[in-house]
């Protein structure tokens, strides 16, 4: 009997825990769930947490080491920041395209909005992403460069939120090893290449789990959510927000036939257990062993591009970020009754897309580098909280959605660069039981 692919199980979990959840939300089971369901699912990220920094340190520092010539390594460094700005602003551009023709902050009453406003104005969340985005706003221009050198690169690997400095840290260490000579590298060399191996091998044990996981994931959210009758107002809005994270797989797909001759379906397919942990989890950092798995093991792409091209996209590339804060910027004006300009929406695109990468490493950074964005289209101060009360009901569940988006577009883009530098081999799948004759 053939066993059931992995993506199935996921989705077979995904589905339990929403029905789980809604039968515990109108049986009054949320105390339960959180108390006995919710560990499961934070157990379960943590694993991909833990493992994500000795992933992105034992890669890159294998994929730079490997590649005996320095100038491949700037051959893909190039093509990988320049495809990935090219689809960020194809993201921002789609996002302003459909909030502008459809409109949904208009049909936002009076009422929705005090309503919205005092439940969520005086949110600690809330507060908290506007100081956080005030303290970016007011750092130097290049004040992104400098905070990804580390200055201890042990604090760097202590910390997920520093995965730019840990990226930095391997690629400067990966450099320097093919600087030293082969001969002298290999001791070292061959130290990463093993932990590299035995991580992804944890990979492969933990996604073991991965639909108990997404079952208790799931299951949290449903009994967590808020007020129904808020999130019905802000349907027309969620699902503008919705429409253009489908266009840009859309998008991913195109390019995925135009650039690498691959099937599309066969892509979605291959990457479909990233983009439902992805949907789980909402987080590209936690989800980024498994993409790195399925992109490498599943999709062919070679180590030397993958170790790279993933990592740096997992925390400056976010498409489906950026999309969403177009849609949301123009919302919440459409709503106020403010008017935008076209050179305002120009400065949109601009500013979301230089957020998207200064930004990078903040945690929650959709919502941080939504301010910034309604700051620089001159969005009153007093209005701030205002503005952020009116989309904040609904963010989980879009952050959700556009975090599938932000893996996919690194799937895309590893695919496309790896195809570029004659790096997209066929797929060479690995299971977690390869070698368990050996230790039995």
């Amino acid at each position: 009997m053939k066993k059931l692919a992995l993506h199935w199980k996921i989705l077979i979990g995904m589905l339990l825990g929403l029905i789980f959840g809604f039968i515990m939300l109108q049986v009054g089971g949320r105390a339960f769930t959180e108390d006995w369901i919710k560990p499961i699912g934070s157990i379960f990220v943590k694993l991909l947490k833990l493992i994500a920094i000795p992933l992105i340190l034992a890669s890159l520092i294998k994929g730079i080491s490997d590649l005996k010539d320095i100038s491949k390594f700037k051959n893909i460094g190039i093509r990988t920041i320049g495809i990935y700005i090219v689809t960020t602003v194809i993201a921002i551009s789609i996002g302003l395209a459909l909030v502008n023709i459809m409109q949904p902050g208009d049909g936002v009453s009076e009422e929705t909005i005090a309503k919205l406003t005092e439940t969520y104005s005086e949110n600690s969340s809330v507060k908290a992403k506007i100081a956080e985005a005030s303290k970016q706003k007011d750092s130097g221009p290049l004040q992104f460069l400098e905070d990804m050198v580390p200055d201890n690169a042990f604090s760097a690997l202590s910390d997920n939120r520093l995965m730019l400095q840990v990226i930095f840290f391997a690629i400067f260490l990966g450099i320097s090893l093919l600087l030293i000579g082969e001969k002298r590298a290999a001791p070292l060399k061959s130290f990463f290449d093993s932990l590299n191996d035995v991580v992804l091998k944890m990979v492969d044990l933990i996604m073991l789990t991965a639909p108990v996981a997404v079952f208790a994931l799931l299951a949290n959210v449903v009994v967590s959510s808020d007020d129904p009758d808020i999130l019905f107002a802000l349907l027309k809005y969620a699902g503008v927000v919705v429409l253009g994270l489908i266009l840009m797989i859309v998008i991913y797909c195109i390019f995925v036939a135009t650039f690498t001759k691959k099937n599309p379906l066969w892509f979605l397919k291959e990457i479909s257990p990233a983009q439902l942990l992805a949907f789980s989890t909402s987080s590209s950092a936690a989800t980024l062993p498994v993409t790195m798995e399925r992109v490498e093991e599943h999709i062919g792409v070679d180590k030397e591009v993958s170790s790279f091209v993933l990592p740096v996209g997992a925390t400056i590339n976010m498409d489906g970020t950026s999309l969403y804060q177009a849609v949301a910027a123009v919302f919440i004006f459409q709503a106020l009754g403010l008017d935008l300009t076209f050179s305002d929406q120009i400065t949109i695109v601009l500013t979301a897309l230089l957020a998207s990468i200064g930004s990078a490493a903040v945690p929650g950074a959709g919502m941080v580098m939504l301010v910034i964005v309604l700051e620089s289209v001159g969005l009153p101060p007093e209005l701030l909280p205002i503005g952020l009360a009116l989309i904040f009901a609904v963010d989980r569940p879009l952050d959700m959605c556009r975090t599938v988006v932000n893996v996919t577009g690194d799937a895309t883009v590893s695919m496309m660069v790896a195809k570029s530098v004659g790096k997209l081999g066929e797929p060479k799948v690995k299971n977690w039981d390869d070698h368990y004759e050996e230790v039995k």
